[in-house]
């Protein structure tokens, strides 16, 4: 008998709501059950929930409710739903077991109803099926799509997004070889990798991507395939359900809590101002403590929980986030000036305090921890939505795609440690979105602001206790990247590496990307760091005051207890061998910087890595953000390759996402190919690139060389660029 995916899922929300009293899931039980009898996503907007509605309340553990959504122009009379999409009543229904030559075998036992509400209602009399093998066929008039049977919250879409999973993954992308893995899997009882396919067929609806009106099935799904991003999503999730269940391990602790470092630089799309509507938008968002109470008696700390569990003799890894933070944006737009007619480029800048506090969070689920060393953790992350000035005149909806987490972890100290570390870097995008309050119920309006960021979250274990001295004097190395937003010109863009003895002034090469008086790029020394000094950061948490790992970053001023100091707040390992911080100062502006203890150690001669990574670019005519997803870094002999973006999927992908300056317009993420090679030297923990070609990429690695921070710096060319790299050790193949 199969283990249907609602009972797991159910059991794992249960048991991650029982971590420690100030861990990341905290909030979790404050989310209200979403659950609604046949919400339409586009009439009820809310927080702590992901961008699709869920249709599921009243449905018997084996049964699932369907609703078929087509392009306008399809259905010009259906009920308008997100994504210029348009509900209708399928007028017939298939469900069929299938293989990768698209064959259809009619053995799966079901039976179909409608509901009261017209919906169709899918009753499985084995329970809901796990795996990719039972799909399911709508047709309306002459129009017909399908969508996977094994959708996680049991509210199945029938639409251009689930037809483009079963056409595009099942039918084209999978070998034979590669259908019999998973189809091995979903028959294996111990395989959790089964559940891949009910969080990928879920998902896919929660990206915020819009159909043409007027598009056909093919185009729609034509439209999906041209997006960087949410194919390169669905692609890493159906390779991520390959693995079989001999590659997944648990955290050896049953749970364990992160501080979060989170830093997220974003280049988009604004339409809120009608005089310079489509303009690009720059923007960083940064971690911050969230003050709970007027007595510094409670705080919602930005943070991450891993915990493990066993349910049904299935090992499990769950985990969750939650983090507040700030943002901070600035226009670049191209408009007629006032009184004169003559077009010219203009900046208007948008500070954190014209923002109210947000928050970037994860929803609980399941992941896989590899068990090859250095393991990594994968899983498919639904971010939830949440609303800003919701007593306002206008009301935003911020609304998140998912990406999928490929993170770095660390070996466990000992059996009852979970990894110190958890490093990740990804690409989502996302909308800001005009609610109107019809009745207590928030319902869309039009498009505010398109969003698309590249995100670093490195979290870093907590400590009880933490003692800070092992850091005073310390001989680390250090890269950064920031962000300077803070005023109404162009923008600045920094990144630098080097040494730093903490109490002293980093040793720092670093510079400056901004445009000159001509709007020209130009890339130029960056500031001078002056002192930065740290001190152990204070923690109010349910037990008591404590030192658990945060850290202080400072010149003069350290702030007061709970204040913020006038460099930045960060956080340590339990050993105090990586430290990380968000930056917020006046002369770097806002964004991350990375020290590791320095080390006599070389880098291995031979190794592979996992890059991800951001690299800004600024032209005479644009601005371009690059995201560097899932690339290889191969380093033999004192050489490297970078590769991203070729048709290899284990080489990865580079997404851009370009302004158009003049033109008042940003493109939605393309791909694109990166292959860099140069040579190095690394010695007491720094890499310096020494060949003098091409961009140059530099910067510092940790004590067993598993982990890289590379920053880059092109400074010739039609387009300057920098940027900030991560590049985490792969296990041997």
């Amino acid at each position: 008998m199969r283990l249907t995916l609602p009972s797991l899922l159910t059991t794992s929300l249960l048991l991650t709501a029982c971590g420690s009293g100030d861990s990341a899931i905290d909030s979790v039980r404050d989310i209200p059950n979403r659950f609604g009898s046949t919400q339409n996503a586009l009439d009820d907007f809310s927080s702590g929930s992901t961008g699709d509605s869920s249709n599921a309340r009243g449905l018997k553990p084996n049964q699932a409710r369907l609703t078929m959504e087509l392009p306008g122009l399809l259905a010009p009379e259906g009920e308008a739903t997100r994504r210029n999409l348009r509900i209708v009543i399928p007028d017939e229904l298939r469900v069929y077991h299938t293989n990768s030559s698209q064959q259809k075998f009619e053995d799966v036992s079901y039976s179909t109803e409608k509901g009261a509400d017209g919906h169709f209602i899918l009753t499985f009399d084995d329970g809901i099926p796990v795996g990719p093998d039972v799909v399911i066929e709508a047709r309306y008039g002459n129009h017909i799509m399908t969508a996977l049977a094994a959708d996680a919250d049991r509210d199945i879409k029938v639409n251009p997004f689930s037809h483009y999973l079963v056409t595009e993954i099942l039918w084209r992308y999978y070998s034979k070889t590669d259908y019999q893995t998973v189809l091995a899997c979903v028959d294996n009882p111990t395989c959790i990798n089964k559940y891949v396919w009910g969080t990928l067929a879920d998902q896919v609806h929660d990206f915020e991507i819009d159909i043409p009106e007027n598009a056909s099935i093919d185009q729609a799904t034509g439209t999906l395939a041209t997006r960087a991003d949410f194919a390169r999503y669905v692609e890493n999730m159906a390779n991520y359900a390959l693995l079989g269940q001999a590659s997944s391990d648990r955290i050896r602790a049953s749970a364990a809590d992160y501080n979060s470092v989170f830093f997220a630089l974003e280049l988009g799309q604004t339409f809120r101002e009608s005089r310079i509507a489509g303009a690009g938008q720059w923007g960083t968002r940064i971690a911050r403590e969230e003050k709970l109470t007027s007595d510094n008696s409670a705080f919602l700390y930005p943070a991450l929980t891993l915990t493990s569990f066993d349910a049904f003799g299935l090992n499990i890894t769950s985990l969750a986030t939650d983090i507040p933070y700030d943002r901070e944006t600035l226009i670049h737009g191209f408009h007629d000036t006032p009184g004169s007619g003559v077009p010219e480029q203009a900046f208007y800048s948008r500070g954190a305090e014209h923002w109210e506090r947000n928050s970037h969070s994860s929803a609980p689920g399941a992941a896989t921890l590899t068990t090859a060393p250095p393991a990594r953790l994968m899983a498919g992350r639904a971010l939830y939505q949440s609303i800003t000035n919701r007593n306002s005149d206008e009301i935003n909806g911020w609304t998140r795609n998912p990406y999928y987490l490929n993170a770095f972890t660390s070996e466990p100290a000992d059996e009852q440690s979970g990894p110190d570390r958890v490093l990740s870097n990804y690409f989502t995008a996302g909308k800001s979105i005009a609610l109107a309050d019809e009745g207590g119920k928030l319902k869309r309006q039009k498009t505010l602001e398109d969003h698309y960021l590249s995100a670093f979250e490195l979290h870093l274990q907590r400590s009880k206790a933490f003692d800070s001295s092992a850091i005073e004097n310390g001989e680390y190395n250090l890269a950064y990247f920031s962000a300077k937003l803070n005023s109404d010109a162009a923008p600045t863009f920094g990144a630098g590496f080097g040494s730093w003895t903490t109490g002293n002034a980093p040793a720092l090469e670093n510079w400056a990307l901004s445009r000159d008086n001509s709007l020209q790029p130009t890339l130029t020394p960056g500031p001078a760091p002056g002192v930065w000094q740290l001190s152990n950061r204070r923690s109010n948490l349910s037990y008591g005051t404590d030192y658990i790992g945060r850290l202080n970053l400072f010149q003069s001023n350290e702030g007061p207890a709970y204040g913020q100091p006038d460099l930045g707040v960060g956080a340590s390992t339990p050993d105090s061998s990586l430290l990380a911080f968000n930056l917020d100062t006046a002369s770097f502006g806002t964004g991350i910087a990375i020290a590791t203890r320095k080390t006599s150690n070389d880098l291995p001669q031979e190794a592979r890595y996992r890059v991800q990574g951001l690299v800004t670019g600024l032209s005479g005519t644009a601005n371009t953000l690059y995201q560097i997803d899932n690339g290889t870094l191969t380093i033999s002999n004192g050489t490297a390759t970078l590769m991203a973006g070729t048709p290899t999927a284990n080489d990865g992908s580079v997404f851009a996402v370009q302004h158009r300056i003049m033109d008042n317009t940003v493109n939605t993420p393309e791909n694109t190919l990166w292959n860099i090679s140069f040579s190095f030297t690394a010695s007491s923990g720094l890499i310096e690139d020494n060949d003098g070609g091409g961009p140059d990429i530099n910067g510092i690695y940790s004590n067993n060389g598993d982990q890289l921070f590379l920053t880059i710096q092109q400074d010739s060319g039609t387009e300057l660029r920098t940027g900030l790299l991560m590049a985490t050790r792969l296990p041997e193949d």
